[in-house]
C-alpha cells in the first residue's frame, strides 16, 4: 500500500518554509514538469486518454496526442506540451494551477494486467482514487517545499493558503445568523478569498462589505443607524464605554473604506487594492469586527 511521505528532516527540525509565494517560479515549475512527464510515460493518463492496443485487448499507455489536444483546448493560455518545455520560462501561475487540476481529473494509478507478447506491451488497469491521491501528494510536496501558497485538495481543487491568523478565523468559526442573505454573503466572501485568482479574491471584499451593510440593518425598527448602534451597544456591553467608542470608530472606518476604495463601487476616483496581502489585511480587519458582533449576539460560535 502506498504511504505518502509526510515531511523531510529539515522540516521536522526547523518547521516548514512559510507558504507565502503566490507565483510558481522556475524550480517548482521544473519539478511539476517532471511529475507530469513521468505520469504520461507510465501510462497514468491512460485512465482518461487511453492508448489502445491494436488488437483490441485493452489500454497499454497514455494517448499523448489526445492528452495534449485536450489540455490545449481547456487551458488555451498554456504553451503546447508545456511539461516538455525544459528551457522556456514558467507559464502564468494560474495556467499552471489549471494544468494541475486538469491532470488530477484525468489520472489513475496504472497496474499491469497481462503481457502482450506479439506487440511487446502490458495491458493496464487503473485505480483512479489511488492515482489522484499519489498525484496530489507529489504536487503538494513540491508546492510546500518551495513555499508556494497553494494546495491541491482531495477533491482536485486548487485553493490558496491563507495567512495563519486569517485561516484560523475562518475555519474555527461557525456562523449561522437568522438572516439567510447575510449567511450567503459571508459564505460567498469566504470561498472567494480562497481562490487563486486575485480578481476573484477582490470580489470577496465586495461580498464581505455587502454583508457588513446587511448586518447593520438587522434588528427591530426601520432606522438603520439606530439598529447599528444597538448592535454595537450589545457587543460592547454597559460596562465598557471606551470599548464602545472604539467599536464606533472602527465601524465608521469600515464603512468609509467600503465607499472610498474600489470594493463596493467602481468609480474612477476610487483606489483598487493591488496586492494580495492588502486584500487579506482588509478582509481580516472587517471580518474580525463582523465576527465579534455576531458572537456577542449569539449568531456565531468559535
Amino acid at each position: 500500500m502506498w504511504i505518502p511521505a509526510v515531511s523531510y528532516f529539515s522540516e521536522r527540525e526547523e518547521g516548514e518554509r512559510p507558504r507565502i509565494d503566490e507565483i510558481i517560479r522556475d524550480v517548482a515549475w521544473r519539478g511539476l514538469q517532471v511529475l507530469v512527464r513521468s505520469r504520461v510515460d507510465d501510462g497514468s493518463f491512460g485512465a482518461t486518454y487511453p492508448a489502445a492496443c491494436q488488437e483490441g485487448r485493452g489500454t497499454f499507455g497514455t494517448n499523448e496526442y489526445g492528452f495534449e489536444r485536450a489540455i490545449a483546448a481547456e487551458i488555451p493560455g498554456l504553451p503546447g506540451r508545456a511539461w516538455d518545455d525544459t528551457f522556456g520560462s514558467p507559464p502564468r501561475t494560474l495556467d499552471i494551477l489549471d494544468m494541475i487540476e486538469f491532470c488530477w481529473r484525468c489520472i489513475g494509478k496504472p497496474s499491469e494486467r497481462d503481457f502482450h507478447e506479439f506487440l511487446g506491451h502490458y495491458h493496464l488497469s487503473f485505480d483512479v482514487e489511488a492515482g489522484r491521491a499519489e498525484f496530489a501528494e507529489a504536487v503538494n510536496r513540491i508546492l510546500r517545499r518551495n513555499g508556494v501558497a497553494y494546495t491541491l485538495t482531495s477533491t482536485g481543487k486548487i485553493e490558496r493558503l491563507l495567512p495563519p491568523v486569517l485561516h484560523e478565523a475562518l475555519i474555527s468559526s461557525h456562523v449561522l445568523t437568522p438572516d439567510a442573505e447575510l449567511n450567503r454573503l459571508l459564505l460567498t466572501a469566504s470561498y472567494k478569498l480562497l481562490d487563486p485568482d486575485i480578481v476573484v479574491r477582490r470580489e470577496s471584499l465586495e461580498a464581505l462589505w455587502d454583508a457588513w451593510e446587511r448586518l447593520k440593518t438587522l434588528g427591530a425598527g426601520a432606522d438603520k443607524k439606530a439598529q447599528a448602534s444597538a448592535l454595537l451597544n450589545l457587543t460592547a456591553g454597559q460596562k465598557s464605554p471606551k470599548f464602545r467608542e472604539a467599536l464606533e470608530r472602527e465601524a465608521r472606518e469600515m464603512t468609509w473604506i467600503g465607499n472610498n476604495l474600489q470594493i463596493r463601487h467602481t468609480e474612477v476616483t476610487q483606489e483598487r487594492l493591488a496586492q494580495s496581502a492588502q486584500v487579506d489585511y482588509m478582509f481580516h480587519r472587517l471580518y474580525a469586527l463582523v465576527l465579534l458582533i455576531l458572537r456577542m449576539n449569539g449568531w456565531a460560535q468559535v
